[in-house]
């Protein structure tokens, strides 16, 4: 279930990657988030409804789940700041180093003992990232540092959800998560909102710094549809990170490279050559070996994975 949960968010959050690369050479970071954690909140506001009532966001961790929410936006700003610059492969590429670092990262953090098998398959559907960056143009220059700033954020994120989910269900983590953005978009627009410090920049500063800009018609329908993605996809992301562990889960985030490649012929032509091909059949690979591993019937203890505590 926690497999399927993470296939359903990361295809469902696909849908944004085009929404905000499409925006994205228009209107400014922080008028982009705002609209769609605007968006989000009464549909998270229903899952909480079925899921425990608003009581439920009285937590006893409430500082885990701020401090959560906190890193999830600095690691989806950072993302989306390097769609005006990347090819959308490449973007998702270089943000696939996550379950390099949630791998890394389970062992002091969770107590998770991490097998030599996960390890292979690991590395191997990260050769997979780094087979399909290899052709990309431009991947050297700075902005190639942000997704990977993301993907180190998301990680340690990935593990508080772990950590939290013995407590905290994946709406009141999800809403939580969106409030945090809202506030941090709402403090970007304060600072950069009036374009005051645009100036000739583009590119990636300039997707941060241009002034709010009035959406078309068209533009406003798009950037309102991020919402009900966002909230729908955080909630299965997170339902998974709570059901499983989050070296194994984190490996089948690497499909997502599946539908930027898709998105990005259909969207913009770029079109996906065999090195993005091989790259794909080595990721989507080594997650289905990880898959066939944890269904193998080898116990906890048999795998290497978890300690005494139940999380």
């Amino acid at each position: 279930m926690a497999i399927a949960s993470l296939f359903a968010g990361v295809f469902i959050f696909s849908f944004q990657d085009v929404v905000i690369k499409t925006v994205a050479g228009s209107y400014p970071v922080h008028e982009v988030i705002t609209i769609r954690c605007l968006i989000s909140i009464p549909i998270l506001l229903a899952m909480l409804h079925w899921h425990g009532g608003i009581r439920a966001l009285i937590s006893r961790r409430m500082g885990w789940l701020a401090l959560r929410g906190g890193a999830l936006m600095i690691s989806y700003t950072a993302y989306y700041l390097a769609f005006p610059v990347l090819p959308l492969a490449s973007i998702v590429a270089l943000y696939f180093t996550v379950p390099l670092f949630i791998t890394a990262l389970a062992g002091p953090f969770l107590g998770e003992k991490i097998g030599l098998n996960r390890w292979i398959a690991t590395i191997v559907g990260f050769a997979g990232v780094v087979v399909m960056m290899r052709p990309a143009s431009g991947l050297f220059e700075w902005a190639a540092l942000l997704p990977v700033a993301s993907a180190f954020c998301y990680g340690a994120a990935a593990l508080m959800a772990r950590r939290l989910g013995a407590t905290d269900s994946a709406p009141v983590m999800a809403f939580y998560q969106n409030m945090l953005f809202l506030t941090g978009a709402l403090t970007m627009a304060a600072l950069f909102g009036q374009g005051g410090y645009e100036g000739d920049n583009t590119g990636s500063l300039g997707f941060l710094l241009r002034a709010w800009t009035m959406p078309s018609t068209t533009d406003l329908l798009l950037m309102a549809a991020t919402g009900p993605i966002a909230a729908v996809g955080t909630v299965l992301l997170t339902q998974a990170y709570r059901m499983a562990e989050a070296n194994l889960v984190a490996s089948f985030e690497y499909t997502g490279l599946i539908w930027a490649s898709l998105w990005g012929f259909t969207f913009w032509g770029e079109v996906p050559g065999f090195a993005t091909l091989a790259g794909a059949a080595l990721i989507v690979g080594a997650g289905l070996y990880m898959l066939t591993r944890a269904r193998g019937g080898q116990t906890p203890a048999a795998e290497g994975e978890v300690g005494g505590e139940r999380i």
